[in-house]
């Protein structure tokens, strides 16, 4: 079987040896299959995201040796796909506006008796779900922020939906509890996708047959099963890596200069040093 791997940078920062190991292992998966190895850049996030930082990831990857199928997908030339697919969930009545801001909301938990978390944090307590009609179209009317939210009772009372599963590679079926997320934000006013909705309408889009990505985004899978059958698209295979972490076990991020592959470059490192500095296994 030829695989279709996909390593997916957000272009918020520098890359770092963290994303050497998995744009690695992605590549090396399709390598071992005579697959294809795509690139998709997830620049969603308006604010964070710089086109001086994609091109630093471009020339960081190339450098890596890694090769890629063209055209890249950007996230931000397709946010029609992304609107297409959340009117065919708001027809279904699975999706409803919420106007609470982030202060309110946790303003709200915080008062709860029990307050119970997800993977993302504290789950939604579901303040505009009871919304009337007509209180919704006066928020429209004065313009209020607002986020578009899953209706996850009714998104688990579609056919099917209480028994999915996903294959991780190296731990066999998984079964699904995307409950544990709780009403969570598939889109914005300003911002017309969420890094769930788009990763897993991308996915399908590109062929994708096995997502390579991170530990930290294990959970995240039990979420983007549920909306693979919602919307009817293919379920990849899945392999969730250990995070790389530095010397001391804290795990690294875009904000750790010394870790990123660009000082590195500039520290006279050559890709193979790198990629063993990563613990990627290149035999």
């Amino acid at each position: 079987m030829n695989i279709v791997t996909r390593f997916a940078p957000s272009p918020s920062g520098y890359l770092h040896i963290g994303h050497a190991y998995s744009a690695s292992l992605a590549y090396q998966k399709a390598v071992e299959t005579e697959g294809h190895f795509l690139l998709r850049i997830e620049d969603i996030d308006r604010v964070r995201c710089r086109h001086e930082f994609e091109t630093a990831l471009l020339e960081d990857l190339k450098w890596l040796g890694l090769t890629w199928e063209e055209p890249v997908r950007r996230q931000s030339d397709h946010m029609e796909d992304y609107a297409a697919v959340l009117e065919r969930l708001h027809e279904r009545g699975l999706i409803y506006p919420c106007f609470c801001t982030r202060k309110e909301i946790a303003a709200e938990i915080a008062q709860s008796d029990s307050a119970p978390h997800g993977p993302d944090g504290p789950i939604y307590p579901q303040t505009c779900k009871g919304l009337s009609e007509a209180e919704r179209q006066a928020y429209f009317a004065e313009e209020k922020p607002y986020a578009l939210r899953l209706d996850m009772q009714k998104a688990l009372e579609e056919p099917g939906a209480r028994h999915l599963t996903f294959r991780e590679m190296d731990k066999g079926v998984i079964e699904c509890q995307p409950e544990k997320f709780g009403d969570v934000v598939l889109a914005r006013k300003e911002t017309p996708t969420s890094y769930h909705l788009a990763v897993t309408l991308d996915d399908a889009l590109q062929g994708v047959t096995l997502v390579v990505r991170g530990q930290d985004l294990f959970e995240a899978t039990h979420l983007h099963r549920l909306l693979q059958h919602l919307l009817e698209l293919p379920t990849p295979d899945y392999l969730h890596h250990g995070l790389v972490s530095d010397m001391k076990g804290r795990r690294l991020s875009k904000r750790d200069k010394d870790a990123t592959i660009r000082s590195m470059r500039e520290n006279g490192y050559s890709p193979a040093e790198v990629r063993k500095l990563a613990g990627f296994n290149t035999k």
